[in-house]
C-alpha cells in the first residue's frame, strides 16, 4: 500500500517491522564511529555549485538531487583525505550518481552509449569532448582531469578497470529490465557485485598512497574488499527497496529476488539479508584481526590505513543511507534512532 509521508509528497510504502530489521550494526560502529571530513562543508558547497553548472536537471530533479547529499557521503567515506582529495572523491560520487539517475530507466542501447562515453573519456582524458554529447562525458572529462593529477598510476588503472566493470554491470542490468527477466539468488549478488561501484570507491582510497599491485590483489585483501562490496550492496538495498517499488523500479533489489526464487513475503527477505549480512561482518573482523599479510614497515602502514578505509566504508554507506533524504526524507535520522 502506497501512501503519502513527509512533506515532500513523495509516494512510499510503509512496512513498518521490516525496518526494525534493517541491518543492524552496533559492533561495527564501535569500531568505526561516524567520521566526517573536515572539509566537508567547504568542498560540498563547491561540489553542488559545479555539479549544478552542467544543468543536467530540470530544476526541480536538481532540487531532489541536491537532497540526496552526495558530497556527505564521500565526505563520510573519506575522512581524512586533504581537501584537493575530497573535492575528486565528491566529483566521483556525482558522476557516479548522474550516471545512476540517467541508466535507470534507460534501454540497453542507451546505458551502453554512456557506458562508452564514460570510458573513452578514462582512455583519453585531455581529448575535446564532441557537441551535442551525452552531459555525462563532460562531467567525466572535469572529474578525470582532476583526479590523474594526484592519482599514481596504478590507483588510475585500477579505477578504469573498476569503473568499465561498473557499466558492463548497469548494462546488463537494462538487459533484464527491458527483458523483465528475474535472475537467480546468485546471479543478482554476481551482477550486484558490479552495478554498486564500490570498486571505483576503494580505488580512490589509495589517493596519497603508493600501494603496489600485489597487496591490492593479495588474496586477503581482496576477500576484505568482496565482503565489504556485498555488506555495502545488502544494506542499500534494504535502504531503497520502500522508494523503489514504490516507484515500481524494484527489480533489481534483493528484496523482490528473495521475494520471487524464495517464494518469501518482504520479512523473510529482510531477515535473509540480516542474517547473511551477520555471517559477512563476522568474515570480515576474522581477516581485518588476524589476516593482514604484512610487507614491510612502509607497506604495512598504508595497508592498514586501507583496510581500515574498507571497514569505515560499511559505516559511511550506513550512516549516509540515513542522513541524506534519497531513501527516508527529511525522516531518516528518526528512523536512523527508532529502527
Amino acid at each position: 500500500m502506497s501512501v503519502d509521508i513527509g512533506d515532500d509528497g513523495e509516494k512510499r510504502a510503509i512496512f513498518a517491522r521490516p525496518l526494525r530489521e534493517v541491518v543492524r550494526m552496533y559492533e561495527w560502529r564501535v569500531k568505526w564511529p561516524r567520521r566526517l571530513n573536515p572539509h566537508y562543508h567547504e568542498v560540498s558547497a563547491t561540489s553542488t555549485v559545479w555539479m549544478s553548472s552542467f544543468g543536467a536537471f530540470t530544476p526541480r530533479a536538481q532540487e531532489a538531487y541536491d537532497r540526496c547529499k552526495i558530497s556527505l557521503l564521500a565526505s563520510l567515506a573519506y575522512p581524512f583525505h586533504d581537501k584537493a582529495r575530497l573535492r575528486t572523491c565528491c566529483g566521483f560520487m556525482n558522476l557516479a550518481f548522474l550516471f545512476n539517475e540517467y541508466s535507470n530507466l534507460a534501454r540497453e542501447d542507451e546505458v551502453q552509449i554512456m557506458d562508452n562515453i564514460i570510458m573513452d573519456v578514462l582512455r583519453n582524458p585531455h581529448a575535446p569532448r564532441p557537441e551535442g554529447e551525452w552531459i555525462g562525458g563532460e562531467v567525466t572529462k572535469q572529474f578525470w582531469e582532476s583526479a590523474i593529477k594526484i592519482a599514481n598510476p596504478q590507483s588510475q588503472k585500477r579505477f578504469i578497470e573498476s569503473f568499465s566493470t561498473l557499466m558492463q554491470g548497469t548494462v546488463q542490468q537494462a538487459a533484464w529490465r527491458s527483458s523483465k527477466y528475474i535472475p537467480s539468488i546468485q546471479e543478482y549478488i554476481e551482477e550486484r557485485r558490479r552495478t554498486i561501484g564500490s570498486s571505483p570507491v576503494f580505488a580512490l582510497i589509495e589517493l596519497g598512497m603508493n600501494l603496489p599491485d600485489e597487496v591490492v590483489n593479495h588474496p586477503a585483501i581482496e576477500e576484505l574488499s568482496m565482503l565489504v562490496t556485498d555488506m555495502v550492496w545488502m544494506a542499500n538495498d534494504i535502504a531503497s527497496y520502500n522508494l523503489e517499488q514504490a516507484r515500481g523500479d524494484d527489480g533489481h533489489n534483493i528484496v523482490t529476488i528473495l521475494m520471487h526464487q524464495n517464494k518469501a513475503d518482504i520479512q523473510g527477505a529482510i531477515n535473509w539479508v540480516y542474517e547473511y549480512h551477520k555471517e559477512l561482518e563476522g568474515k570480515f573482523m576474522d581477516i581485518y584481526e588476524n589476516k593482514i599479510p604484512r610487507f614491510g614497515e612502509q607497506v604495512d602502514e598504508e595497508l592498514a590505513r586501507y583496510v581500515d578505509a574498507l571497514g569505515n566504508c560499511v559505516r559511511a554507506n550506513d550512516q549516509w543511507d540515513f542522513e541524506s533524504e534519497r531513501y527516508f526524507g527529511r525522516k531518516g535520522l528518526e528512523i536512523q534512532r527508532t529502527r
